[in-house]
């Protein structure tokens, strides 16, 4: 076995150039498995960051069927019990309760249809990035009650600035009254999402409960866990706890299941990169083996006609694609790891670019793992020594004679 091994390692090596054609072939495609599969799992995490932090939050909690019917009455059933419960809870980091509307707003330019979003100023800075993403002005003044904070898109359309007024219109819950309240722009915000920068307006919890007649009373907690995973857990037991007495507590994987789904993909095009890789890669592998073979057919012709046995003509052939195979995985380890690592600090500008209802807010940086650099050299050595057989039956079956005039 040694000296079959020591054999094959010299035979590779009898062709310095073609071994390195071929065994960088090879490492380039394990270095581009390795990058792919980084740029997918760092844009799985950057997808669920723009997703989960931006506004959405890692969880939410409603009163059954208000995500279907968006009804201004259906609040959280016993919203300060819940409140106080989440409190209490251990894996819940932050909370933030929210009252949403639908509603007119208008200024002496124009009238547009937008979304009133209540919240407390100092609770959503720890799950939104509203705060973060005011471009003008200031965030909510928590001092005054007719602060507002709208979209950039909006305050074009609206043809308002910092400062100016305009005026919500909505409907009371309970009764239908239509309430109007003059509001004063304090911030201008830009989240690169058009849903929000268009259509979306936030002005203070208590305003928006004293607007919509819900003295006390949210639509929405939004939750943001200390182990993410719970999140895209859909089993997990913190949401049957809280989907009780009427309510509905679902992870973001519910809340958008069109980005589960494309994250679903991500691993299988990984997948499917991978077979078309290891394809290619397996067509170089027999190429080179049988040209090698060819070279070496009067020594393969002599060792047959000395008695060298079939089995060992083939395990030969098997040792050298092995030999061939560890280079390779060297090689596409140190390319991989390199290209890799740079990107890793350089990061992929995908900022402004939707996807399934997602907007890229930061650079996409791939995300390194030890099974990258680990699984994938194995599979392609292992693939390699699977290919090697093809190559080897053939030694395995040449005639002594016909091999000693260099003939196929």
């Amino acid at each position: 076995m040694r000296l079959y091994m020591k054999l094959a390692w010299r035979n590779i090596f009898r062709n310095k150039r073609r071994t390195f054609i071929a065994g960088s072939a090879i490492g380039i495609g394990l270095a581009s498995l390795i990058f792919v599969d980084a740029i997918v799992l760092g844009m799985e995490e950057n997808m669920i960051h723009s997703a989960t932090a931006s506004f959405l939050g890692e969880g939410q909690i409603h009163r059954d069927g208000f995500r279907t019917t968006f009804d201004v009455e259906s609040t959280i059933i016993g919203s300060e019990k819940v409140t106080a419960k989440l409190e209490a809870q251990p894996v819940v980091e932050y909370f933030a309760p929210r009252l949403l509307s639908f509603a007119m707003i208008s200024s002496p330019a124009n009238v547009s249809g937008v979304t009133i979003v209540g919240i407390d100023p100092d609770r959503e800075r720890e799950i939104s990035q509203i705060d973060e993403a005011v471009i003008e002005g200031t965030y909510l003044d928590t001092n005054s009650a007719r602060s507002i904070v709208i979209g950039d898109k909006l305050a074009d359309l609206m043809e308002v600035e910092l400062g100016d007024r305009v005026v919500l219109t909505a409907s009371h819950a309970h009764g239908g009254e239509l309430s109007q309240e003059m509001f004063r722009v304090s911030g201008i915000f830009h989240m690169a999402v058009d849903g929000m920068d268009k259509g979306m307006v936030f002005i203070s919890l208590g305003k928006a409960q004293q607007m919509l007649n819900l003295a006390g009373e949210v639509h929405e907690i939004a939750l943001k866990f200390n182990n993410a995973e719970i999140g895209h857990n859909e089993q997990a037991s913190f949401w049957t706890t809280y989907s009780t007495d009427g309510n509905e507590a679902v992870g973001w994987a519910t809340l958008m299941p069109q980005m589960k789904a494309a994250l679903d993909f991500g691993q299988f095009s990984t997948l499917i990169v991978g077979l078309i890789l290891f394809a290619v890669v397996s067509l170089g592998i027999i190429n080179t083996l049988f040209m090698s073979l060819y070279e070496r057919m009067f020594e393969f012709g002599v060792m047959r006609a000395v008695g060298t046995q079939p089995f060992a003509m083939g395990r030969l052939i098997v040792f050298e694609a092995g030999a061939l195979a560890a280079v390779s995985c060297v090689l596409g380890i140190i390319l991989g790891l390199v290209v890799t690592y740079v990107f890793t600090r350089i990061g992929i500008d995908y900022t402004g670019i939707e996807y399934v209802g997602v907007t890229f807010r930061e650079l996409l940086y791939p995300v390194m793992q030890l099974k990258q650099y680990v699984l994938y050299p194995v599979a392609v050595f292992l693939l390699t020594m699977v290919v090697g057989l093809y190559p080897a039956s053939y030694a395995a079956r040449m005639n002594a004679a016909k091999a000693m005039r260099r003939s196929f």
